[in-house]
């Protein structure tokens, strides 16, 4: 039976979207932050050291890390989210696969803790020294890098019904979190209009919506706040 460890607003809900497209039999276990502090509880700690989801165990193995996991179910499970082995497209797939989190997923999470830095209690007199760093910071490098990403794959998808081309894969599954977030910045899914249908197209297929109803509260799902 395989069992997936589950953390609430986390890159785990991708790999419960994973497991309901493959319609597979697994166990789910929650996680839930922490109310005060919005980290991993201890409990994951448990389940591995660096304490963060998903996790996934499989007989005899411990997976963690989405892409790994992503990866690991797809050649297994399901070959018919991935292309051949022998074709172009897998190499296409595996620069997807890894694009996600080494590429795109860095500067929105930056932007995520200067978002949160900002919004932190500090002494009025504090304030305007953390405003004047973090806008330095964002138009000398984040605001660039953000936006010369999502120009990155809103071109792509121009052409493309899905990240590999006409048929859903895996890398679509991968590359779904980051897309969330950025679409769930009002003036970033204004301005990339396909990146924001795509996620649309995303959170329209059955098994994501079968995932979100068992995976819980997330953050970046429809209806919810960033």
């Amino acid at each position: 039976m395989i069992q997936l460890h589950h953390l609430n607003h986390s890159r785990s809900q991708r790999i419960i979207w994973l497991l309901e497209e493959l319609e597979l039999n697994y166990e789910l276990i929650k996680h839930q932050r922490d109310p005060d502090t919005d980290l991993a509880p201890a409990s994951l700690k448990q389940v591995h050291p660096l304490g963060k989801a998903p996790v996934l165990i499989d007989d005899e193995l411990k997976l963690a890390e989405s892409g790994a996991i992503i990866d690991y179910l797809a050649q297994r499970y399901g070959p018919q989210l991935l292309p051949d082995k022998d074709s172009a497209a897998w190499w296409d797939y595996v620069y997807w696969l890894h694009y996600a989190e080494g590429s795109l997923m860095p500067p929105l999470v930056m932007r995520l803790v200067f978002d949160k830095v900002q919004a932190a209690p500090v002494p009025f007199f504090v304030r305007p020294i953390i405003n004047k760093i973090v806008e330095g910071v964002d138009k000398a490098f984040l605001h660039q890098q953000i936006h010369s990403q999502l120009n990155f794959v809103a071109d792509h998808l121009s052409c493309h019904d899905w990240i590999l081309g006409e048929h859903f894969s895996a890398a679509d599954i991968q590359m779904s979190f980051p897309l969330e977030a950025a679409m769930h910045h009002p003036k970033w899914a204004a301005a990339y209009p396909r990146l924001k249908s795509y996620v649309a197209q995303i959170q329209a297929r059955p098994a994501y919506l079968r995932a979100l109803a068992k995976g819980g509260d997330y953050r970046y799902g429809p209806n919810t706040q960033p």
